[in-house]
Order: C-alpha cells, then sequence, then structure tokens
C-alpha cells in the first residue's frame, strides 16, 4: 500500500484555515477519488492524501499521458499537436522578451519529452532540461535528438549560472515544493527571470466543469494555484511577480477533456464554445485564464 500524504497546513502559506471543497476523479489512470481542500488564507487548493514522491509514478503510467508518451493517438492529442507547434515559438518569444536576450542558459524543469527545450536549444541557447520520467527522456532523445537529465540532478547545478528558469504545467507536480523554490532562487543569476505557467482554478471553465475540469488531473496534480496563491509563493521565497500573460489555447484544449469527463464523449462544438466564453472572461482580467504564465524575477 502506498504511503500517503495527509496535510494539516497548506503546502504554500502553513495556514491551519484548510477544508475540503470538492472530489475529482483520476481519469487518466486509476479512476479513483481524491478529495481537493483549499485553504482559507492564501487560496490554494491542493489535492489531499495524495501518493508520496516515492509511490506517484504509477499514477503517471499510461500512454495518453501525452506529457510522457508524446501520442499523436485520438482526436485531442492531434490537436495538442498541431497547436503546439505555435505555442513552442510563443514559448521562446516570450522568454526572449522578458530575458531580454536572444540568447542565454537556460533551465527547463519538468521538460517532458523534450519538445521545449528542442525549440530552445535550436534558437541557440544553452539548454539544461531535467525531466524525472525515464520513458519521457527516452522519447526525447529518439524524437528530438536532446539529452534530458534526471530530476535529482537540480541541486548538483551551480548556483547564479541561469539566465532563465521555465516549468511549463510542472510546479503543481512538485512534492519538494519550497526546497524547489529555494532552489530556483539560487540557480538564477542576479536579474535572471523565473517563468511557471499552471492552471488557473479561478478561470471560467473551471467554475463551469467543477469536479470534471480536466486541470484538477488528480492525484499527478498535488497543488490548484490561484493568482493571489501563487503570487503568495512567489514572494515567500523572495520573487518579484512581474507579469500575468494567458495561454489562450490551454481552455479549448482543457474544456475538450472535461466535456469527455463530464459527459463519457467528446463535444467539440460545446468545448469550443465554453472556451471561447472562458477566453472572453480573461480578455478582462488575465487572472481568469484558464491557464496563467506567472513572470517572476530574482
Amino acid at each position: 500500500m502506498s504511503e500517503r500524504i495527509h496535510y494539516n497546513n497548506c503546502p504554500v502559506c502553513n495556514s491551519t484555515n484548510i477544508a475540503a471543497a470538492l472530489q475529482a476523479k483520476d481519469n487518466t489512470v486509476s479512476k479513483e477519488l481524491f478529495t481537493i481542500w483549499q485553504c482559507g488564507n492564501c487560496t490554494l487548493r491542493f489535492t489531499q492524501n495524495v501518493p508520496d514522491e516515492n509511490n506517484i509514478s504509477a499514477y503517471y503510467q499510461s500512454s495518453d499521458y501525452i506529457s510522457h508518451s508524446n501520442t499523436n493517438k485520438g482526436f485531442i492529442n492531434k490537436l495538442y499537436h498541431a497547436v503546439r507547434s505555435v505555442t513552442l515559438n510563443s514559448k521562446k518569444n516570450l522568454v526572449e522578451k522578458y530575458a531580454g536576450k536572444r540568447q542565454g542558459n537556460l533551465l527547463d524543469i519538468g521538460a517532458g519529452t523534450g519538445a521545449f527545450a528542442a525549440t530552445m536549444q535550436k534558437a541557440k541557447w544553452n539548454v539544461t532540461a531535467l525531466e524525472p520520467d525515464a520513458t519521457a527522456r527516452a522519447n526525447a532523445k529518439k524524437d528530438f535528438n536532446i539529452t534530458l537529465q534526471p530530476s535529482e540532478n537540480l541541486f548538483d547545478l551551480e548556483d547564479g549560472s541561469f539566465d532563465v528558469i521555465t516549468l511549463w504545467h510542472v510546479l503543481e507536480h512538485v512534492h519538494d515544493l519550497h526546497n524547489y523554490m529555494n532552489k530556483f532562487y539560487s540557480l538564477l543569476k542576479e536579474d535572471g527571470v523565473l517563468i511557471i505557467a499552471v492552471p488557473n482554478y479561478t478561470s471560467y471553465d473551471a467554475n463551469e466543469y467543477e469536479s470534471a475540469w480536466a486541470a484538477y488531473d488528480v492525484p499527478r496534480h498535488l497543488y490548484h494555484f490561484s493568482p493571489k496563491s501563487m503570487k503568495t509563493l512567489l514572494e515567500k521565497h523572495n520573487f518579484k511577480l512581474k507579469k500575468y500573460k494567458p495561454m489562450w489555447f490551454d481552455s479549448y484544449y482543457i474544456s475538450l477533456l472535461s466535456e469527455k469527463y463530464l459527459t463519457g464523449k467528446s463535444n467539440p462544438l460545446k468545448a469550443f464554445i465554453s472556451g471561447s466564453i472562458s477566453n472572453l472572461h480573461a480578455l478582462k482580467s488575465k487572472r481568469k485564464s484558464s491557464s496563467i504564465i506567472y513572470i517572476a524575477q530574482k
């Protein structure tokens, strides 16, 4: 029986003002139900009684888990690949804009199958990329001819050596949250930039789909951030939050998955409508985007 983590305090702000908010199903692997709790102080949501770091890997073992398999099987995954070519270039441009340079040292955490790391390497950046899953690392070598390092190498890297650190939908998976954040701070150069993209449970589509919202992705997603909780986390580790950037395509992708989880079948039209409404809300306030890119500086 795997070891489970039960939180008596908020994983971000350490408040004891926490309570159960909803239940969500693991639709990818185990079909188990997990309870999501919320902090009344910083508003973080988090998955309660999650498998610990030594036992979580079983919940990633699915050919449908695209971050590790790079699969293009099925309509949703084909759509993901079609959109990815556009978003990779957008991410590169965003890194260069906020780093204030066209080349430098970049650390990509949770690199998956290496698509972003390969894009930045092709753009002449010196890239170090870490990924915990051996299958994903093998696929990165096969598909992009890029060598990813195991995630445990993070704490062996030299402090003050990176211009930019990126985490694209990764921080919500990290058990050792505060040690990672401390290490990010020390790894960055004095003017270094930290870029974190995570789902936003305060978005329209999250409210629309409630417990069927695909971005809860329990138990792989340990934390479910709001803009307030992310700001709290960054400031706790001496980062200055500089900018919020919406991830416009995420609302559609998440709505497609959520429709399937909610009804048992795909409904692209309804998902498109939901994603579009979510993006209209995000046009009024970037903090209502389905997923948010947080740009912070040391």
